[in-house]
């Protein structure tokens, strides 16, 4: 600093020293506009270099959440596993000698659709009754069901089976 090829500031108790800039030769405005065109070509190559590292980092993301050669080579042979064992419970319901006739099918579904219906029935008149009972009632429909003691099959969870 006494030499005066570097320069001293005070801030406070702090002393910064930086390089003479005074004693640097300065730069024509050719270079100048050169340096800035450099800059610029830089910028340019940068942009380019980030947006190819973001291009290989997202590729290096697909790849590390796909699947492993070995991994994929498990997973077919579960795969073929799983297919070959369904493949023999189909082949053991084709062979069953056991099969339901249609005129059976019928018949059941005849029953069901006779017993869904009495159901059905039944329900709708003990709901007409309850209700008529209930227009007089003082108290809450669920305490009066507790009183009784009737128990409804929305308490059991019984839901009224769907055509067939």
């Amino acid at each position: 600093a006494q030499q005066g090829r570097v320069r001293e500031k005070a801030y406070g108790k702090q002393k910064i020293y930086f390089a003479d800039q005074e004693q640097l030769p300065a730069a024509s405005d050719a270079e100048l506009r050169g340096l800035d065109g450099e800059i610029a070509a830089r910028s340019a190559q940068l942009q380019a270099l980030q947006q190819s590292c973001r291009q290989m980092e997202a590729e290096l993301k697909d790849l590390s959440s796909s699947m492993t050669t070995p991994e994929i080579a498990k997973e077919i042979e579960a795969l073929r596993k799983d297919c070959a064992s369904c493949t023999e419970k189909l082949e053991r319901i084709k062979s069953a000698t056991n099969h339901v006739t249609p005129e059976e099918k019928e018949k059941v579904c005849r029953e069901q659709q006779l017993y869904r219906r009495e159901w059905r029935r039944r329900k709708r008149m003990a709901t007409e009754l309850l209700d008529a009972i209930l227009e007089g009632y003082p108290k809450s429909k669920k305490q009066f069901f507790e009183e009784v003691g009737i128990e409804t099959d929305e308490d059991h969870g019984a839901v009224l089976p769907a055509t067939v």
